[in-house]
């Protein structure tokens, strides 16, 4: 199915974002949508929430996951987001739990959550898990949704990191260079990572992580996310929708358009549109084949543009 039959069905990226109330969840997804723009709201039925209402609904401690966050600058996506467990105790959890059995197993594709982005912030001092994520990656059963957990507010171990170069001889100024790759590195080989994916301890681990520093900065970026996103969804009409919807960002569009569909089907003997298209074919259709992954442009390219 390409993607111009794929939007006939269905349009929207459906992705549920989980984390505790200081995770920074909101600024990833201004990031990711390269917006300041706070959300629009709508409920269940499509019909937006007016701003005091739903900021009353807040301050009564009153929350539904089923409200849809769109942002203007890019509606191809459509967010869910949960509150903290620990905000909400195990109601809320029991909440989580539903929701995701519910949209999991929901008949229309375009009803379901698509993934699930789950952030921890790295700047509480414990930087430990809490007992919202040991019940979520325990007891939580996903299905087939694929989990990604970001570590956000990465930046704040920077700070450790730089002491630790510094006291074994490394000069200030190499250490500065130095820090980024190196906490992501001993991260890696942390015990948060390694309790993560432990098999004993967690039931069903995530699909993957992303270290995420940063975020607060107004150019930061979100393209690791983006593609990494990408890399973990496996099915292939999911794949498709993801890297469509990036109308934000079309250097991916165009990279994983170019480097990751047409290079899979080059050989040393057939030309692209011989591979593609099974027989010798005219510039105009491989064009067309690449403009799949750009539905949100309407400028209709033809070979003299090669020119």
């Amino acid at each position: 199915m390409d993607s111009s039959t794929l939007r006939n069905k269905f349009d929207r990226f459906r992705i549920l974002i989980i984390g505790r109330a200081n995770a920074g969840k909101t600024t990833i997804l201004q990031r990711v949508c390269k917006t300041r723009e706070n959300p629009e709201i709508f409920n269940s039925a499509g019909e937006r929430i007016d701003p005091a209402v739903l900021m009353a609904s807040r301050e009564r401690g009153v929350h539904d996951i089923e409200n849809e966050m769109v942002f203007r600058n890019n509606p191809g996506f459509i967010f869910h987001d949960s509150r903290g467990f620990e905000a909400g105790g195990p109601d809320e959890f029991d909440k989580v739990k539903a929701f995701i059995a519910s949209r999991s197993k929901e008949r229309r594709l375009k009803d379901r959550i698509h993934v699930i982005w789950y952030c921890i912030p790295m700047d509480e001092d414990g930087r430990s898990f809490t007992n919202a994520e040991v019940m979520f990656f325990s007891q939580c059963d996903t299905g087939s949704i694929p989990v990604i957990v970001l570590f956000t507010k990465f930046d704040a171990l920077y700070d450790d990191t730089f002491e630790e170069l510094t006291s074994k001889g490394v000069s200030r100024k190499d250490a500065e260079v130095l820090v980024p790759q190196h906490a992501k590195e001993a991260f890696a080989n942390g015990p948060q990572t390694n309790l993560l994916y432990s098999r004993k301890d967690n039931q069903r681990p995530p699909r993957s992580h992303i270290c995420l520093p940063d975020m607060d900065k107004d150019d930061a970026d979100c393209g690791p996310l983006i593609e990494r996103t990408a890399e973990i969804l496996d099915d292939d009409v999911l794949k498709q929708l993801f890297v469509s919807t990036q109308r934000t960002n079309l250097e991916f569009c165009m990279r994983f358009a170019v480097e990751r569909l047409l290079a899979k089907h080059l050989n040393f003997t057939q030309t692209i549109s011989t591979r593609i298209f099974g027989k010798s074919d005219s510039s105009s259709q491989i064009i067309d084949y690449l403009g799949r992954y750009f539905p949100h442009t309407t400028v209709r390219f033809t070979p003299d543009h090669l020119c």
